[in-house]
């Protein structure tokens, strides 16, 4: 197996009579140090055991000798079918005696099942796996070489995560370019004249046509005749409609609604999500289990025994009428879906969340909690509301109303899955204002009193920037990557530092706008969207038999040598050298100290590099004195990084002086003690002195309340 968590579930299953031990990952991979692809040699692979994993090789060889049979039982994905065949490989086994085996979740039945059923090792599913390595290596490896000539190192490209860098690049620069138009809207509270509670209805006509106010000018001439006009009920309309439970997650869905939900990253998701898959010690007579299926896949079908447990639970729990007549089938939106996999869901529904708490972390509660919530709302009847909406006529006199006001409204009927889960809403939607709106008991012909009119400017607002769960949602729309790819491309864009993340939105960086735009003009294939997808469906084909791997590679390779030798040539250096004003300190040079690039990221270097070896740490300054040691030692607040890649802020002494803070300082001193204050959340700041609370906004204003 892969892991040691997962490999200590499998052995409890198994019992005695079987070793059961992990590979810790791939034992084999392309070498690092070159191409490692003869392209000259019908793209003949060059494989070697991974140098830390030498000794784990050396150990498992060691076991295999002793043993009768061997079962591979990686992941059911091309990733798990591929680590086997290296496996095979490596420790020089014999074919005869091994078998590969698949579950898609950790249990004892399911274990069971596939030891009952092995196979042999699917080479059209390796294939596939090797056309994807060695198609990034030749994008990868030879464009990597080529930014680090043409712009400077630390530099990468790959198919799917460029694409990802071009979905930000372009997506800011419709934020730049955007041009707002103003609008104008008009509201008219008004209620019934037995002073029930008011409402507000929006004037949608006007003489029968649809109203369209672009700036205040237009409003103005109405609001003299609707405040002298007559309200009068024109039409009631009352209706029903249902809303269907969301399918059980796939792996996008999982890292969009953890982003939305949890705060989670796409990162953080999956390494929680694979702590829950391979298995957990939950006490009593379960014991170490996985919790939820595999959690790498766009498929969201479910096997009809968990579809039979999650209804007889909403049975016991909430009563027949919350399951549907007839379990409901879900189609996935993404391309190339693998269908014959389980979406994501819970192994066992009588693990309730709160039931096995205990055992668990925070993070895999929450994780756990949604996934649990979602499937067996998946499986639950529809939420219905009642609907209604009014059209209020508005004129001069009884015969003369050419304006009409609408307003909805909608309540719940019977709650269905909403008994037990609703999606958060996604961050770029517009809220639905008619959504648990109640509205008075309203009659044909009922007179209203018009209480005020609201007109109100608005002005366009340019496409929202992506957020991470946005950005996968998009890359799986186009069918460009696949589960097992979503959290590493996020992670890595940023890792390069072409994307940064603020206030959880992407933005695109210097270099990240400046290798985007090369590579779209000397690399239009390897940029192009459409293209990508294909070759994902390509890679599929290959998966399924239908495909040779090897003329796929040579259909690809040769348009892409061309282009590689015209940029060679052609494209322009745009080395990044940015100075930042200062001496070099070591050799004397003048305003020479520049911001370079190493492996672990940005530091200050001198520009006579290699005459001048000088190097400092790059510090984000803030301006702010250090609460600790102060001005008088030079101390000052800098922003920071630990080692997981949080921002903190310490003083620039360190080690001399100890101060941290994960909370963001703020420049405005106490207006009550002059100490530093720290951002709490959006709204409110805390003094580290004296404790005193501030709303941020009111800060000039210097209203401090007790703590």
């Amino acid at each position: 197996m892969e892991s040691p968590a997962k490999a200590r579930s499998v052995g409890h299953f198994l019992g005695k009579g079987y070793t059961v031990t992990a590979s810790k990952g791939h034992v084999r991979d392309l070498l690092k140090s070159q191409l490692s692809v003869d392209v000259e040699n019908n793209f003949e692979p060059k494989y070697r055991v991974i140098n830390d994993k030498r000794e784990t090789v050396k150990e498992l060889k060691a076991l295999v000798a002793k043993a009768s049979e061997v079962y591979l039982a990686t992941d059911p994905d091309r990733e798990g079918e591929a680590i086997a065949w290296h496996l095979l490989a490596a420790i020089d086994v014999d074919e005869a005696k091994t078998k590969r085996v698949v579950f898609h979740e950790i249990t004892e039945s399911a274990v069971q099942e596939a030891f009952s059923q092995p196979r042999q090792i699917n080479m059209d599913v390796v294939d596939a796996y090797q056309a994807r390595r060695i198609l990034d290596r030749l994008v990868g490896y030879n464009i990597t070489e080529l930014l680090w000539q043409k712009v400077r190192n630390q530099l990468s490209a790959g198919r799917v995560q460029s694409i990802a860098v071009r979905l930000v690049v372009d997506r800011e620069r419709e934020v730049e370019s955007f041009v707002p138009v103003e609008y104008w809207t008009l509201d008219a509270e008004l209620k019934k004249q037995n002073n029930a509670r008011p409402f507000i209805a929006r004037l949608m006509k006007i003489n029968k046509r649809d109203v369209s106010f672009t700036k205040q000018s237009d409003v103005l001439p109405h609001l003299d005749v609707l405040e002298k006009s007559k309200y009068v009920i024109k039409d009631v309309k009352h209706g029903t409609r249902q809303r269907k439970p969301s399918a059980p997650f796939t792996t996008s869905t999982l890292q969009q609604e953890a982003s939305r939900r949890l705060g989670f990253n796409a990162r953080r998701t999956m390494a929680v999500a694979q702590q829950l898959y391979e298995g957990i010690d939950v006490g009593g007579k379960d014991g170490f289990v996985g919790l939820i299926t595999y959690m790498r896949t766009d498929s969201t079908n479910v096997s009809q025994q968990a579809q039979s447990e999650a209804r007889g639970y909403v049975i016991k729990r909430f009563g027949d009428k919350y399951v549907p007549a007839k379990p409901p089938i879900y189609k996935t939106r993404a391309k190339g879906a693998q269908e014959a996999h389980e979406a994501i869901r819970p192994t066992g529904i009588h693990r309730e969340p709160q039931s096995i708490k205990a055992a668990l972390s925070r993070d895999q509660l929450r994780l756990y909690t949604l996934i649990w919530e979602r499937f067996v709302a998946s499986q639950m009847e529809n939420a219905i509301y009642n609907t209604l909406q009014v059209d209020v006529a508005a004129g001069p006199t009884a015969n003369d109303m050419p304006y009409i006001f609408r307003v909805s409204g909608s309540t719940i009927k019977f709650a269905g899955f909403l008994a037990l889960y609703e999606d958060t809403r996604d961050e770029d939607l517009s809220l639905d204002a008619d959504e648990g709106r109640i509205l008075p008991d309203l009659k044909i012909s009922e007179v209203l009193d018009l209480i005020r009119l609201m007109p109100e400017q608005h002005f366009t607002q340019a496409p929202p920037r992506y957020t991470e769960a946005t950005l996968v949602r998009t890359l799986e729309e186009y069918g460009i990557g696949r589960p097992s790819t979503y959290a590493p491309t996020v992670a890595v864009i940023q890792d390069r530092d072409y994307v940064s993340k603020q206030d959880k939105r992407l933005i695109p960086t210097d270099t990240g706008k400046i290798v985007n735009d090369l590579l779209v003009e000397y690399f239009p294939d390897i940029m192009n969207y459409q293209f990508t997808a294909h070759m994902e469906e390509e890679l599929d084909d290959i998966a399924e038999g239908k495909m040779e791997w090897r003329p796929m590679l040579g259909q690809f390779y040769q348009p892409f040598q061309q282009q590689l030798s015209v940029a060679g040539e052609n494209m322009p250096a745009a080395i990044q050298e940015e100075r930042i004003g200062r001496d070099c300190p070591s050799c004397g040079g003048v305003e020479t100290l520049v911001i370079r690039y190493g492996r672990f990221g940005k530091f200050i270097g001198c520009a006579n590099y290699p005459t001048c070896r000088f190097t400092e740490p790059l510090l984000e300054r803030t301006g702010i004195s250090c609460p600790t040691c102060g001005e008088e030692h030079g101390g000052e607040i800098v922003v920071r990084k630990s080692r997981k890649g949080r921002t903190f802020y310490g003083c620039i002494r360190y080690p001399e002086c100890q101060f941290t803070s994960w909370k963001r300082p703020l420049p405005t001193p106490c207006p009550n003690c002059g100490g530093l204050l720290i951002e709490q959340n959006k709204t409110t700041a805390q003094c580290l002195k004296c404790a005193s609370v501030y709303q941020k906004d009111e800060l000039s204003e210097v209203s401090a309340e007790p703590a």
